[in-house]
């Protein structure tokens, strides 16, 4: 009977994978190699009454998606229509309970198919066994099947080690500037910005969090789930992928992917690339996978609300959950901080830099089609109108402040800028000089070496970012081509055996030429152009390790 109960309340199965292949010399990156897997190959295939019953709860499922997101518009319009009356709503919350009681129904008709399919009974046991005793060998047995997430038992806690922020439950943010004070205070002020306050909050919540974030809206998943089922059927029986749930801070259950190379002769396997994904990135199809194929060691997470991640994407919430992958590494991966480095795809650039910020001692930083700041970018897709609303929104709920964070960065940066890029520029698509990769640049430039980058020196390298084709470029380095020897010679001899933190005083006593020589030169040491547009992949051979004195 209690395995009966397990099968009615059990998590819904997708795959059975199969064992990982011995690795073959000259199998890919790392040594790994397995033969091509057919979709079909380890799709859990249910019996007739579990596949019948799974449909009709997954069409339920799909219904309630759409109901909540159009149930905005379905209140207006039976308001409209005076059908939210007491003698109308009362019949409807009781339709209400008899279809809850029917799906309840169905799925313990679906309880009963599971109980005759011996498979299914072999991984409820593998389930059992893994929240029972928890051994590497029980979870190792569990990697074998990929189900719904929420039953997956918890590999590490944040506070495995001690809590870092004091115990807190919500890791430091930076915080926003105070806005200065209108002419009316105290309580009758307050009620006056009360609306506009709320009316900021919901905006953020609802239509600025769904734009920010279109990967968190479940249709849109439901949608992807064959695509994301099969990356993750890649990652796990051709790279020997391990998936662990990671709890963060705030209760909100991170799902994350290792792949180990440190055993390769490779000597990159080595170093861990941990992947920030995009706004619409999950690991099993994003970004993870150029890391993967140059034979580094990875670590793959998905934003909370996405994939098998609880919560909602907010930037407290990516912190958070970003803070308890970093521990992870550190922790159980058992990666030295030196050998780690964060690789971040388009919005993934917020969480790398709250991580370089936060943990300054990481090995490097490649930040690969990001941003400086939110505000312009969000101007561009809304109304004129809503200027002010939407810029005290996004500081105020939404505020991925990269350049701020990526200033308190000592370590080395590498900044990915695509030359066609459509989503992060700010006037017309592809046009390289509005792209905010260059703020991004310049910023981070302009705080390291405030003596370079200003006047001549910012003026060169604006013109040298703002270069709409080759031939441009060559033009402006031409006027002042920077020696590589002179350069590294000037930049080695003021640092020394001191190491000095940034900002430095670099550049006092030089030349109106020789200022422009040495901030070209750190421009290209710390920019590579990529032509291609947002969302094209990076290649493998494409992706290099940030520069270092």
């Amino acid at each position: 009977m209690a395995k009966l109960l397990s099968c009615v309340l059990g998590p819904r199965l997708y795959r059975v994978h199969r064992p990982r292949a011995p690795a073959r010399a000259g199998g890919g990156p790392g040594g790994a190699s397995a033969p091509p897997i057919s979709p079909q190959d380890s799709y859990y295939q249910p019996r007739g009454l579990e596949k019948h019953t799974d449909s009709v709860l997954a069409l339920a499922s799909v219904l309630w998606s759409i109901s909540y997101y159009a149930s905005p518009l379905a209140v207006f319009y039976l308001y409209r229509k005076g059908l939210l009356t007491m003698s109308r709503v009362v019949p409807l919350s009781h339709c209400a309970a008899t279809l809850g009681l029917l799906l309840a129904g169905v799925a313990c008709l679906r309880g009963l198919g599971r109980w005759s399919n011996p498979q299914y009974l072999e991984f409820i046991a593998a389930l059992e066994e893994s929240h029972r005793t928890g051994t590497p060998e029980a979870k190792r047995k569990l990697g074998l099947y990929t189900f719904d997430f929420r039953s997956w038992p918890v590999d590490f806690r944040w506070d495995s080690a001690g809590p870092a922020w004091g115990g807190s439950r919500a890791v430091p943010l930076l915080k926003v500037p105070p806005r200065p004070r209108g002419g009316s205070r105290g309580l009758l002020g307050a009620l006056r910005k009360l609306p506009c306050a709320i009316a900021r909050l919901l905006l953020a919540h609802t239509l600025g969090r769904r734009m920010l974030f279109p990967g968190s809206v479940r249709l849109l998943q439901r949608a992807l789930l064959p695509n994301l089922l099969q990356g993750q059927a890649r990652l796990v029986e051709q790279a020997g992928g391990q998936r662990s749930k990671l709890l963060a801070c705030d209760g909100n259950e991170i799902d994350a992917m290792f792949i180990d190379r440190r055993a390769g002769p490779d000597p990159r396997g080595g170093t861990l690339v941990i992947c920030c994904e995009g706004n619409a990135g999950f690991y099993e199809v994003g970004c993870l996978s150029t890391p993967l194929e140059a034979g580094y060691s990875v670590l793959g997470w998905n934003h909370p609300g996405f994939g098998g991640s609880t919560g909602v994407p907010l930037p407290q919430s990516e912190a958070n959950a970003m803070d308890v992958v970093v521990r992870f590494a550190l922790q159980q991966l058992r990666f030295p901080p030196h050998k780690i480095i964060v690789y971040a795809w388009s919005i993934g650039g917020f969480t790398a830099t709250w991580a370089a910020m936060s943990y300054p001692d990481l090995g490097g930083l490649v930040l690969d089609a990001s941003f400086d700041d939110l505000v312009p970018l969000a101007l561009k897709v809304l109304p004129r109108s809503w200027r002010d609303l939407v810029t005290q929104t996004v500081r105020e709920h939404l505020n991925l402040n990269n350049a701020e964070q990526l200033c308190r960065y000592q370590g080395p940066v590498l900044l990915v800028r695509r030359t066609k890029d459509e989503i992060i520029t700010t006037t017309v698509p592809d046009d390289i000089a509005s792209n905010r990769g260059n703020d991004l640049l310049l910023k981070l430039l302009q705080h390291r070496y405030p003596k370079l980058v200003v006047d001549e020196g910012l003026r060169v390298v604006r013109e040298w970012l703002e270069a709409a084709t080759p031939e441009e470029e060559s033009a402006v380095l031409s006027r002042c081509p920077p020696s590589d020897r002179w350069c590294r010679e000037q930049l080695e001899a003021f640092a020394g055996d001191r190491n000095p933190p940034f900002p430095w005083t670099l550049g006092e006593d030089l030349s109106p030429a020789q200022r422009q020589q040495l901030a070209l030169y750190l421009a290209q040491k710390h920019l590579q152009n990529f032509e291609a547009s947002h969302c094209t992949p990076l290649p493998p051979q494409a992706f290099r390790l940030p520069w270092a004195l």
